[in-house]
């Protein structure tokens, strides 16, 4: 795999504003741009926020709210990964909002789980990490997955995680919205973990290996 950096964007989506997330997810890709990043991951549901009182999730936002963040995906030649709430069959459940600078659309995921990315702008694909058998593309390069989890459930997050990276050979970036966002490299091996906070977590493959680094959030 030739050079390449990643990044987590830390955040926490703690209202229902679709608008306020997306101006706030442009100041993440500006800051993961400078950095020169070809891959930013949000949290789930990080467009939306979390469930309403009665335990609903938010309604999701359409293509045309969506495009200020596709727009600066293009611009920063950077793919976003972002959480969102998606319709199908009329249930609404967490999902993955996908903008590729190498794509017309923002593409929409009804699934909560992670993806598979190839190098830089490759394709993406759905995969269930609790499945016995996941759907690992032969060219995949990095397994990434947006989470809102607790700090009580930290510790059995990252144990599962990490086994997840040495069992099938490939680095896993995690962007959680509560902290603790992580990256593992092939081997399983932590190269780097956020504590609480707003920020942004970076990884660089170089020949060496991956390197990490936190940058808080201006």
């Amino acid at each position: 795999m030739s050079q390449w950096n990643i990044a987590a964007a830390q955040y926490r989506a703690s209202h229902h504003c679709v608008n306020e997330h997306i101006t706030h997810h442009l100041r993440f890709i500006t800051a993961a741009a400078r950095q020169q990043c070809n891959v930013v991951l949000f949290p789930e549901l990080s467009l939306t926020g979390p469930a309403l009182p009665d335990g609903r999730l938010p309604a999701p936002p359409d293509h045309q709210q969506l495009a200020p963040l596709l727009d600066a995906a293009k611009s920063a030649d950077v793919s976003v990964i972002a959480g969102i709430t998606v319709e199908e069959r009329g249930q609404r459940q967490p999902g993955l909002a996908w903008f590729s600078p190498s794509q017309p659309n923002a593409i929409l995921y009804p699934h909560g789980a992670g993806a598979c990315l190839e190098n830089r702008h490759g394709g993406l694909s759905i995969v269930d990490p609790h499945s016995d058998q996941p759907n690992i593309a032969p060219d995949a390069a990095l397994f990434t997955r947006g989470m809102a989890v607790s700090e009580t459930g930290w510790s059995a997050t990252f144990s599962q995680l990490q086994r997840f990276a040495h069992r099938y050979a490939i680095a896993v970036l995690m962007a959680n919205r509560d902290g603790g966002s992580a990256l593992w490299d092939a081997r399983g091996q932590l190269i780097v973990r956020a504590d609480r906070g707003e920020l942004l977590l970076t990884g660089r493959f170089v020949e060496q290996g991956w390197q990490g680094e936190i940058i808080p959030l201006r």
